[in-house]
């Protein structure tokens, strides 16, 4: 057996560990506090209400330039990569679009979907 078997059968095995979607938002010092209670009180629990995560943890981003304000990592946890697609057919334009509505330019985020391996 190959090293690229070996390694594409490792892969595959671990998979089973779930997939993160991560969030990442660089927030305006001016409404930092307010975004953050925000955050915490009621835009996580509204996408966990979802049930396509079981669990979710935030992060902040040390040993970066915060001129423009902090950032932050949100992850959500999908136990399958169906869960995640559920959530982003269904429910992230509309969550997306009540951040846009509530807090316009002064939050910039990107996001990307990681698969746990190990």
């Amino acid at each position: 057996m190959s090293i690229e078997n070996d390694t594409e059968n490792i892969f595959r095995q671990s998979a089973v560990g779930g997939f993160i979607y991560n969030v990442t938002v660089n927030v305006n010092h001016a409404i930092h506090d307010a975004w953050l209670q925000w955050m915490i009180t009621i835009h996580i629990p509204d996408v966990l209400a979802t049930g396509c995560f079981k669990k979710q943890r935030m992060l902040r981003l040390l040993d970066i330039d915060e001129t423009d304000g902090p950032t932050y990592a949100i992850q959500y946890y999908a136990e399958s990569k169906a869960g995640y697609n559920r959530y982003a057919e269904l429910y992230a334009p509309k969550m997306q679009q009540a951040i846009t509505n509530k807090w316009g330019r002064q939050c910039t985020s990107f996001r990307t979907l990681m698969q746990v391996v190990h």
